[in-house]
């Protein structure tokens, strides 16, 4: 009988160390997620260095000896010459966008933004790779003007669309410089959209009502479970209206030469449509367009990384999890009607 209590204290004591261990890494990981949570750091990578190593692979497998060892030659003079002070060739800045409904990445830009201020000048180069679908109007109108900064500062900026630059995208898009897009790229959707699901008339069928006090007339206009009247519809439409002329007002401040009437519908294009419509200067991918700045340029990536928070790094843990199990599944379903073939 002593021995079953010994070896019961002895587990207790286990249980009890191991759950004591994980609250402790526990609590070090939320101290150490909420010290950080604002905290982040920006990276700066060369591009050259990277196209010159996806190249470098070929040329040591294509090139004849003696031509590799000349132009590793021609290199390392130019390396010197630049290490010397005596290289003049000028700067391009790049900043990847990847937009959401949120635009979730103005946090980033503002800070790579910044960052680029501090030191580029009007003989530099901002090169924004923009992938945007659009979303909401504050988000996307703060990030808009962000990009505006670097035009106040006459930072020639050019905006590159690989994809998408639709509604709040094409917001941010149109006030560069140069706009660059892909032949296929969609562009455009120069509208405003507002939609609410409204339950009035379920809820009023289960004899579930609804009440809303307010105080100024317009301090609430559609809702969800109340009432919406014809008055209150009018109101939301005005303020969508004036949100549409503004935005047209934008473009037509750094695209005069655009027919706003004809582009303001709503209506979205690929690229090389959107080209005979005046909405981008030229066709190309951000690749080319690169690639041919590499011959005269310093190209450098710029990327704001904030610090992940436990709550974020259990999510993608979840996320990975899940997704790999989504994988497997999926892998096990296709191996079996492969076989049964």
């Amino acid at each position: 009988m002593s021995d079953f209590f010994l070896e019961y204290g002895l587990f207790l004591a286990q249980t009890v160390t191991l759950v004591a261990a994980v609250l402790v890494v526990i609590g070090f990981a939320v101290a150490s997620s909420r010290k950080g949570q604002e905290d982040g750091g920006l990276t700066v990578k060369s591009l050259n260095e990277r196209y010159r190593e996806l190249t470098d692979v070929i040329r040591r497998e294509v090139l004849p000896k003696k031509a590799l060892k000349a132009e590793m030659k021609a290199r390392k003079a130019e390396e010197k010459a630049r290490s010397a002070g005596d290289d003049d060739r000028r700067r391009v800045f790049v900043i990847d966008f990847h937009g959401d409904i949120k635009a979730s990445g103005v946090a980033g830009l503002r800070r790579e933004i910044s960052a680029i201020l501090g030191l580029a000048t009007p003989r530099d180069e901002v090169v924004v790779r923009l992938d945007n679908h659009g979303g909401l109007v504050h988000e996307h109108g703060l990030a808009a003007s962000q990009l505006i900064r670097l035009r106040e500062r006459e930072i020639p900026l050019t905006v590159i669309v690989d994809k998408v630059a639709a509604s709040g995208g094409y917001m941010m898009a149109c006030v560069a410089n140069r706009l660059v897009a892909a032949p296929f790229s969609i562009i455009g959707s120069v509208g405003v959209l507002a939609q609410i699901p409204n339950f009035h008339r379920l809820l009023k069928e289960h004899g579930v009502e609804v009440e809303q006090l307010k105080a100024g007339r317009y301090k609430r206009t559609v809702t969800m479970f109340g009432e919406n009247t014809d008055a209150d519809r009018a109101k939301v439409t005005e303020e969508l209206e004036e949100v549409h002329t503004l935005f047209r007002q934008l473009i037509g401040d750094y695209r005069p030469a655009l027919d706003l009437e004809r582009i303001a519908t709503g209506e979205h294009w690929l690229g090389r449509r959107a080209l005979e419509l005046g909405l981008v200067d030229e066709l190309g991918t951000s690749d080319d367009y690169l690639l041919q700045a590499i011959e005269n340029s310093d190209l450098y990536r710029v990327k704001w990384e904030g610090r992940k928070t436990l709550q974020s790094r259990l999510s993608a843990a979840i996320e990975g999890g899940t997704a790999a199990a989504l994988r497997a599944a999926w892998q096990s379903l296709w191996d079996q009607r492969h076989g049964a073939r």
